[in-house]
């Protein structure tokens, strides 16, 4: 079995629960990390913009990102929401294996 992390930007913390929780609740992921206080220099619509954003960090199955990412979509207030799926080369099997049982909807 293959894992991934899904990094996500958010307007905000309540963003950032609200999606979270969504997809946590609905089995998509194992875990959701909410760290707070990020600030953003990005070019959007033809202007450089600055801003603070709150990181979301879903813990999931690689046969599961696309549709986590989908999700995000249709949760997310921003037009473009960034949710970049990065693969987990490797790591704790205990950590990994509880990972695919928690995102096991059976």
């Amino acid at each position: 079995m293959e894992f991934c992390l899904i990094y996500v930007t958010a307007s905000d913390d309540a963003e950032a629960e609200r999606v979270g929780r969504a997809i946590v609740e609905e089995r998509l992921a194992a875990c959701a990390n909410i760290l707070s206080g990020m600030r953003s220099l990005y070019w959007w619509e033809g202007a450089l913009e600055t801003g603070a954003e709150t990181i979301l960090i879903l813990k999931t199955r690689r046969d599961l990102a696309e549709q986590v990412v989908e999700h995000v979509k249709a949760l997310h207030s921003y037009d473009c929401p960034c949710a970049i799926v990065l693969p987990i080369a490797s790591g704790n099997p205990a950590y990994l294996d509880w990972i695919g049982a928690e995102t096991d909807r059976r």
